[in-house]
């Protein structure tokens, strides 16, 4: 599936890094796809941290993902920092 930019929500900033909360329907492997936050390219910094609730077979899951790549680039990376 795709992004829900509104589902992305900032908790609280500070310093270097911003910390987000994102949840979706979508498998973790799905939301630390390289290119899924694109969307919110502006949004996010390198170092950013995105609490994400998806979902495996409908069973819900939390992840701690770490923003690898996003100011001023083309795609959006993150890794699973869990």
């Amino acid at each position: 599936m795709a992004l829900t930019t509104t589902a992305l929500k900032l908790i609280s900033g500070g310093g270097d890094s911003n910390l987000f909360m994102y949840q979706s329907t979508d498998a973790i492997g799905t939301i630390v796809g390289s290119g899924y936050f694109n969307d919110v390219t502006a949004n996010l910094k390198q170092f950013d941290i995105i609490i994400a609730v998806g979902a495996t077979g409908g069973t819900a899951t939390v992840d701690v993902c770490v923003v690898t790549s996003a100011t001023a680039a083309a795609t959006v990376t993150t890794t699973n920092g869990t």
